[in-house]
């Protein structure tokens, strides 16, 4: 039987949201792993400004960060078991919280050549 996309069924809000704390967590300056094996503290979030914004090595449209200022969107992460909420500061993304496969990487984390 093939492995069921989204098992935990988030909504796009808190799949978008996922994503970037998981590219979060892989950033210095941002990500830093944590105590438990697997999890990242991730912290100094991005404030997005304009339409888009950078992250990394990508461009992220705004729209698709308004879940990193959205506490609706970290407690269900966290009931879920994906993160350890610090809303707004920061939190750890859980070994779960990394391995949960969104599908939106390539489409939320645009390349950036400059």
């Amino acid at each position: 039987m093939a492995k069921k996309q989204n098992p935990l069924n988030l909504n796009p809000l808190q799949l978008r949201t996922l994503t970037l704390l998981q590219a979060l967590a892989t950033l210095p300056g941002h990500g830093t792993p944590a105590d438990e094996p697997g999890s990242y503290m991730v912290s100094n979030l991005p404030a997005p400004h304009g339409d888009h914004f950078h992250l990394g090595p990508w461009i992220v449209v705004s729209r698709d960060a308004t879940g990193l200022a959205n506490q609706a969107a970290w407690v269900v992460l966290e009931r879920k078991g994906l993160i350890r909420s610090m809303f707004p500061m920061s939190c750890i993304v859980t070994a779960d919280g990394m391995g949960y496969e969104t599908g939106l990487r390539s489409e939320i984390l645009h390349g950036s050549d400059h």
